[in-house]
């Protein structure tokens, strides 16, 4: 038989041929390989420097000891312990490796090429990449101007007017990566309260744990009357737990059947299982490496002030930080003296770097060497 003409690849999807797909932050490694250096520091990915809990690490080494065994695929003992915490029903949690993959999930189960998905300029980008994978048509709706009272923040009334009859999804990170803005809990609200049940909300909480020391919302209150709000969350920022890959939804139960039809079979590794839940257990940790984060980010902000330079207003553990047109330059001579930060060109925004909040001395060394790279 002949072959066939062009690429295998030109068998995927259309859909899918048309992707640009996520960047992830450089890896330390990859730049001590390239440039034969040492002590680099990772201020790409807002990863927790302080780490996860130790008694989530003491967990994780003692599921090692089964590591031949598959996990439980239900995730059933950190299901269980979630929904105790939150107060909510085990039939409303879905578990995932890592929030993407519920966002994945999110798409698959719900949006078709008849469909429609709106999300906000400069929201994350994986909203884009499941929405165009399931071949539904994406709605971007333009953030706030650098002049309003969250410059670069979402525009929530004109999300909400963007809903129409084909509109299944409308994605909300609040607060927002990668801007660090946030919109107050009244305005989140009011989008919740506009969408029709045909809509589903999924308010993206990455950030909770920051965001809420900042007035950002907590959306679990909200569920008992919006049964078509989903709250995605994950244990990779605050928990320290980035590298283990472990996120989970909240929502009204037939959302949860539906997204469990699809999760694979264990998609939360056992090691990954245990250190969740045990850093669960732990919430004074994670509160302390919260709090001492967003002290050294008040910290960090002042010393840009300081040095004359503009930065969007943040509830995360980042900032996105102005640097007009010399910001590639200023991102390539930060990685020659080992200093690893994220350029987000990607987004629209060529003219900014983001900066992942580091241990004291890591933020030092970047204040120093920002300073000396803006001269």
């Amino acid at each position: 038989m002949a072959a066939a003409q062009g690429h295998p690849g030109d068998l995927a999807v259309a859909a899918v041929r048309g992707l640009s797909p996520y960047v992830p932050g450089k890896p330390a490694a990859e730049l001590e390989r390239e440039l034969g250096i040492s002590d680099v520091a990772k201020l790409a990915s807002n990863e927790n420097p302080y780490g996860p809990s130790p008694r989530a690490l003491a967990a994780m080494r003692e599921a090692l000891e089964q590591i031949w065994l598959y996990p439980d695929g239900a995730s059933h003992d950190l299901k269980q312990q979630l929904a105790r915490q939150l107060g909510v029903d085990i039939g409303q949690v879905t578990v995932g490796n890592g929030s993407n993959d519920l966002l994945v999930l999110l798409a698959e189960a719900f949006l078709t090429p008849t469909h429609e998905a709106v999300f906000s300029q400069y929201g994350f980008a994986i909203y884009r990449i499941v929405t165009q994978a399931t071949g539904a048509r994406c709605v971007e709706v333009p953030a706030l101007g650098r002049a309003s009272r969250m410059p670069l923040g979402h525009d929530l009334a004109a999300m909400a007017d963007a809903i129409n009859a084909a509109t299944r999804l409308v994605f909300i990170a609040n607060p927002n990566n990668p801007t660090g803005t946030w919109a107050p809990p009244g305005a989140v609200k009011r989008l919740i309260e506009r969408a029709p049940p045909t809509t589903l909300v999924v308010l993206d909480e990455a950030y909770l744990e920051y965001g809420r020391e900042r007035g950002s919302q907590d959306g679990l209150a909200w569920l008992p009357e919006h049964p078509n709000l989903v709250l995605v969350r994950t244990f990779s920022k605050a928990y320290g737990l980035a590298g283990a890959r472990v996120g989970y939804a909240i929502s009204h139960p037939e959302v949860a059947e539906a997204l469990n039809r699809l999760r694979p079979a264990f998609n939360v590794n056992s090691v990954a299982q245990a250190g969740a839940a045990a850093a669960l257990e732990d919430q004074a940790h994670m509160r302390r490496t919260v709090n001492a984060t967003l002290s050294e980010l008040t910290r960090v902000e002042a010393a840009l002030r300081s040095l004359g330079l503009w930065f969007a207003p943040s509830a995360c553990n980042f900032l996105l930080v102005h640097l007009g047109a010399q910001a590639h330059r200023v991102y390539e001579r930060l990685l020659q003296v080992g200093l690893i930060v994220r350029p987000v060109a990607g987004y629209g925004l060529g003219e900014y770097l983001r900066v992942s909040i580091g241990l004291p001395q890591e933020n030092d060394r970047l204040l120093r060497e920002l300073a000396a790279a803006i001269r």
